[in-house]
């Protein structure tokens, strides 16, 4: 019964490793040989680590009420292991394709409404609030034309990650 409380408790220990170094000890199990992408997240610590945990305490759990024995037990463990690793390895896969909106990037502002917040002399720079990825921002910005403060305006061209060219909008 020794050994099977050892290995939940070294499953434990496990989990508690994955979860404090954050992937650092996942290089452990990556390509393991031909099966390389095969068994992409199996071999992950949380799977191991719940499968280890299961099989120690289902199997000391059997040995310490029951007298059917040793092989009965690491059976009875295996079983319960692999019912923690399969939903333990379900859950990694589905929260790893789990995906998020694409990035912004600079050109996505062409063409976006915008507000001037500091007037934008002829020649000179002003600045505008724009939405960018659903974020208020504010960017420098130039315009052929002199515009006043408080001037709905749309963005022409990006002229640097920190700057825009706009012009007034003609209602």
């Amino acid at each position: 019964m020794n050994w099977f409380l050892g290995l939940g408790i070294a499953g434990l220990a496990l989990l508690m490793l994955s979860l404090v170094l954050d992937g650092v000890l996942e290089g452990l199990f990556d390509g393991v040989g031909a099966l390389d992408g095969v068994l992409d997240g199996v071999l992950s610590l949380p799977v191991i680590a719940g499968f280890l945990s299961m099989l120690g305490f289902a199997g000391a759990i059997v040995l310490g009420t029951t007298e059917l024995g040793t092989g009965v037990a690491l059976v009875v463990g295996a079983a319960a292991g692999a019912g923690a690793a399969w939903p333990t390895w379900r859950l990694s896969r589905a929260l790893m394709r789990d995906q998020t909106t694409a990035t912004p990037r600079g050109t996505d502002l062409v063409g976006t409404p915008g507000t001037v917040v500091t007037a934008i002399p002829v020649g000179g720079y002003g600045e505008v609030l724009l939405h960018l990825g659903g974020q208020r921002a504010k960017f420098a910005s130039r315009s052929q034309v002199a515009v006043a403060r408080g001037t709905e305006v749309w963005v022409e061209e990006v002229l640097s990650p920190t700057s825009v060219a706009v012009r007034p909008v003609d209602r």
